[in-house]
């Protein structure tokens, strides 16, 4: 027997997710260990091993495949405690990382504040030199000036190094010579990240800061990822570590080291994969999916099977990081989002209170009530069966809690949880709301998709307020994400710059910046262990009309086709802004390549239909839309397709609930998924 294994880190749990060669699922939880990640990750291995009736090493090396979806990027960024970091511009540009294009997240707060620097100006430091826009070398590169500013690096105490020099995308002589200095009189620099190698193609800004951060956040990952390879190795693991990445593809650990800033919102791209297969198998058009973890609420709009992703314009944690990212919206609201009270307004999230202490009632110190302790004590968790049945819930622990924080308003445990639950679905709506209307679309021709450790419990009542009709809960719901890691279709994308009007556009520069990029991602899906058979190129020419800032990525055929990518470019801009354009002239600005390796997918289930009605395993007092009920309980592992299960009810799973309100039916499809045809209520 050979396994695939999927690892996703989150904020409360580490989802590990077992696939067997029949394609059958074992999914595992473990608490996530902020300290060290790697700890909750060995501990999830071990429970798959226990649940395999194998050894953890005995399971390590009958594997052939590991993906890890990693928050370790995204977790730095976020407490801002990355490798301390310095820049070397060209002369000139020092503070052009001030600047930000004058982007700002709250337009009309005027003292609101800019992002802690990456870099303070101190260790931004200039360097003469200068390539013009045609890649030729206007000043050479003063060799010196850049031995002075390691020097003056080193003294401050940077550990990191970024350089970003003009225009090196289409010339990077100086920044590959200035590489060279650099390590040369500082041996011991943990990083020297360059910008045409992270990120080869204009805008200036926009390499400049993706460069910042991957030299800021490369030395912790490089740091973890080289500790979980040697644990791995250790217990006989003897394959490369594959680690996700924000596009929706996949690295080896050493390739995810260097570009480190590949990997920030790399966790959700796994399960928004997953939820667009599982829609589409259910026979859905359009969908939102919405992952309802222990920390954050991750959402994504998913048109004609597939979700968008953004080439350019991506501001993560207040820098904008300009490689493709599958456009995933996030906000503070999970099952452990701390319930609060302000100045005597109930308030809940963005804090979390994450694996360590977590919510009152796991019973590891935590304090703060949370919407963990709501949802339990409105009935819609089960004290005894939560995490496969290895935690016993304190609803005792969680009720006082709750009864506590709501005293001073007035309200007892039961009247503050309903209020913060209330409160957290209007959140989660509302953000799903900004999303699609910024994206032109109608909620109520859309169908939601709902997965992770909550989703399932919140997801009847956020579709209906949107006024959609159905909800989808894949298989595997409350682990997705990890499931999709290992189902998802490995993807490479990658542009190289290349800046010229189109009319004089080189067909032999265009092939051969082709070339590198197919070397490079085809070499990436082979080591990722996917053959040539099963590996597509898809090309696009980057075009802009003169003085447009952001690139179009027309498809072609063939990374020469200039004149049907202008004209295609033409129809585009007339079709979106009705504005007739023929008599400018477009610039070409690079070559983009989507490289996509098939992966082997999961057997398909086709269960057997039911021979009767369900049949519940208990009952439950439960708050279901606005009311108290007494509803039937049963279990997912009991059910067939065909057979309809109606609200007020729910079905328990060993991660996570379907909450079923008055006037939902839900059924099983012959794959496992359920789906549920939404009722209206008046709660």
């Amino acid at each position: 027997m050979s396994y695939r294994i999927g690892i996703d880190v989150g904020g409360t749990f580490t989802d590990c997710v077992l696939l067997r060669p029949d394609g059958s699922v074992v999914l595992e939880k473990a608490p996530t260990t902020p300290q060290d990640q790697s700890e909750g990750v060995l501990a999830g291995l071990s429970r798959l091993a226990t649940a395999e009736g194998i050894t953890v090493g005995e399971l390590v090396a009958d594997t052939r495949t590991i993906v890890h979806g990693t928050t370790t990027g995204d977790n730095t960024m976020i407490q801002m405690s990355g490798a301390v970091t310095g820049l070397l511009v060209t002369e000139g540009f020092r503070d052009e990382i001030e600047f930000r294009r004058c982007y700002k997240e709250e337009i009309w707060d005027p003292a609101y504040p800019p992002p802690d620097p990456i870099a303070r100006r101190r260790v931004r430091l200039e360097v003469p030199e200068r390539m013009n826009a045609e890649g030729e070398a206007e000043t050479p590169l003063d060799e010196e000036a850049v031995r002075k500013a390691t020097a003056r690096l080193r003294a401050f105490g940077v550990t990191s190094i970024a350089v970003s020099f003009l225009h090196s995308y289409l010339n990077p002589s100086h920044e590959l010579r200035a590489g060279e200095i650099v390590r040369d009189e500082y041996p011991d620099v943990e990083m020297v990240s360059l910008s045409h190698q992270v990120l080869p193609k204009p805008p200036e800004f926009e390499r400049t800061s993706t460069t910042l951060v991957n030299a800021y956040i490369g030395p912790p990952i490089a740091r973890y990822l080289g500790r979980l390879t040697e644990l791995l190795a250790e217990l006989g693991y003897r394959h490369d570590l594959l680690v996700a990445t924000s596009a929706g593809g996949v690295a080896t650990a050493s390739a995810a080291s260097r570009r480190a800033v590949a990997t920030i919102g790399s966790g959700p791209t796994g399960g928004v994969t997953a939820a667009a297969r599982a829609a589409t198998r259910a026979g859905l058009g359009d969908v939102v999916s919405v992952d309802m973890g222990g920390t954050s609420y991750d959402l994504c709009l998913i048109r004609n099977g597939r979700p968008e992703i953004k080439m350019d314009w991506n501001w993560r944690h207040r820098y904008c990081i300009g490689i493709p990212m599958v456009d995933i919206g996030a906000v503070g609201a999970g099952g452990g989002s701390i319930i609060w009270v302000d100045d005597g307004v109930l308030q809940v999230g963005p804090q979390s209170a994450g694996s360590v202490p977590g919510p009152v009632c796991y019973r590891r110190g935590g304090v703060r009530p949370t919407i963990t302790d709501a949802d339990l004590v409105l009935g819609r968790l089960e004290p005894g069966g939560f995490a496969a049945g290895r935690m016993e819930l304190d609803l005792e622990g969680a009720r006082a809690a709750l009864a506590e924080l709501g005293g001073p308003l007035g309200l007892d445990a039961e009247e503050t949880a309903v209020a913060a639950v209330r409160l957290v679905d209007a959140h989660m709506t509302d953000a799903v709301r900004r999303a699609l209307s910024l994206a032109g679309c109608d909620p109520r021709s859309l169908d939601l998709v709902a997965f992770g450790g909550m989703g399932a419990v919140h997801g009847t009542t956020q579709a209906e307020a949107l006024g959609m009709s159905r909800v989808l809960i894949p298989r595997g719901a409350a682990g997705l994400s990890a499931l999709g890691l290992l189902t998802a279709d490995h993807v490479v994308d990658d542009s190289r710059g290349y800046v010229v009007p189109w009319q004089e556009a080189d067909p032999a520069v265009l092939q051969r910046l082709a070339e590198e990029l197919a070397d490079t991602a085809t070499g990436e899906l082979r080591v990722a262990g996917v053959p040539a058979e099963r590996i597509r190129l898809q090309w696009s020419l980057l075009l802009v009309y003169p003085g447009q800032t952001f690139d179009v990525a027309i498809p072609v055929d063939a990374p020469t086709d200039v004149s049907e990518a202008v004209g295609e470019f033409h129809r585009r801009n007339e079709a979106a802004r009705l504005i007739e354009a023929r008599a400018q002239e477009p610039v070409v600005r690079g070559v983009r390549l989507t490289a996509i390796g098939e992966v082997e997918q999961m057997a398909h289930l086709d269960l057997e239909p039911a021979d009767g009605d369900p049949e519940p395993v208990g009952q439950r007092r439960m708050w279901l839309a606005g009311e108290w009920v007494e509803g039937p309980v049963y279990e997912a592992g009991s059910l067939r397709p065909g057979a309809a299960v109606p609200g007020p009810a729910v079905v328990t799973s060993p991660f996570t609930t379907l909450v079923l309100r008055r006037g939902d039916r839900c059924s099983m499809t012959t794959d496992g998924d359920f789906l549920v045809d939404v009722g209206t209520t008046t709660g």
